[in-house]
């Protein structure tokens, strides 16, 4: 983990729900004037703690209102077969999240689709058909509480 003081942090709160800030009102919001700040972010961007700037859209307002959780075991776990089901995740849109699991099951997918139909239609024409999957058990979402990046403030 990076060497992060009280400036770096309050610079990654601002950025993660304002990443089009200026520096200019970023020095102010943390108390420190422009060239520090620039440098710091330079910095936090150089060092690969700020990956990047993205835009972030309303999943509800473009018709993906709909999240299922997926549990997938796999009928192969040796590293050939994980790398072809990894890299199959990464070509399906609906697949907002993969991410392989220490537990009763290989994978926990986050699916982002228009509604119910949608979904029966993702799982069993992509996601069924998946490399090596063997069993699927779906958890629909009926509210998001939480749903943001990691802030600074979580990092400790």
């Amino acid at each position: 983990m990076e060497n992060l003081d009280l400036f770096d942090r309050k610079i990654l709160d601002v950025v993660a729900v304002e990443g089009r800030i200026s520096v200019t009102e970023l020095a102010q919001r943390i108390g420190l004037s422009k060239s520090p700040t620039q440098a710091r972010l330079k910095r936090l961007e150089e060092t690969g703690v700020i990956r990047g700037y993205r835009a972030l859209f309303d999943p509800i307002r473009l018709g993906r209102d709909h999240v299922a959780f997926v549990e997938v075991r796999l009928s192969d776990t040796r590293e050939k077969a994980l790398s072809a089901f990894n890299e199959a995740c990464l070509r399906i849109p609906e697949i907002e999240q993969c991410h392989m699991i220490a537990g009763s099951f290989d994978y926990l997918l986050k699916v982002r689709t228009s509604g119910m139909q949608g979904y029966r239609t993702v799982l069993a024409e992509k996601i069924s058909l998946l490399p090596n999957v063997a069993h699927t058990s779906t958890y629909v979402a009926m509210q998001a509480v939480k749903e943001e990046n990691l802030s600074a403030a979580a990092l400790g």
